[in-house]
């Protein structure tokens, strides 16, 4: 989608989950940690079920208990609403909340090197669990908590990170 050069839309934000009323409205399912987000934004880009991708303008948003209503110039009824069921909203890279410093997104992080700061090489991150305490990185060899104590350093650029894992405690010492 889009010309040559133009940045891409493909930072997820959200998924349309069900119609909102009758009027073209749909409820939004966040996938941020900043909902309000939406109340700001003039334009979305759509990957609809069918991969079909396009850019629509956003006349209105709403956070609610429970998501985001969210109103597209595209949308003017019921019918229509409902053939947005599960289309993603992503927005460009450019357009996202700014994070914290020593934070990171997920999709960065995802393929990522993971090395043990021993030498031992723990694959890539094939996935990010998001648990309460905190995210874990998982790799074909381990299970690594996303902690200062664990995580020694994220290089972006280098698609590496340097880990420091906890000695096995050896069997029979008690």
């Amino acid at each position: 989608m889009g010309e040559t050069g133009e940045e891409p839309w493909d930072l997820v934000i959200g998924q349309i989950t069900a119609p909102f009323g009758v009027k073209g409205e749909v409820r939004v399912r966040p996938e941020t940690d900043h909902p309000d987000r939406f109340l700001g934004l003039e334009e979305v880009c759509l990957e609809l079920p069918s991969g079909e991708q396009r850019r629509e303008r956003v006349a209105e948003a709403s956070v609610m208990p429970k998501g985001v209503r969210l109103r597209l110039a595209c949308c003017h009824s019921r019918s229509a609403a409902e053939q947005l069921r599960g289309a993603w909203l992503k927005i460009k890279k450019s357009q996202a909340v700014p994070l914290p410093e020593g934070s990171y997104w997920v999709h960065d992080i995802i393929g990522m090197k993971v090395m043990s700061d021993q030498g031992e090489d723990l694959g890539e991150v094939t996935d990010v669990i998001q648990a309460a305490g905190n995210d874990v990185y998982v790799t074909p060899k381990a299970m690594i908590p996303a902690v200062r104590q664990v995580v020694r350093r994220i290089d972006l650029d280098g698609r590496q990170i340097v880990v420091s894992l906890p000695e096995e405690e050896s069997a029979g010492e008690g």
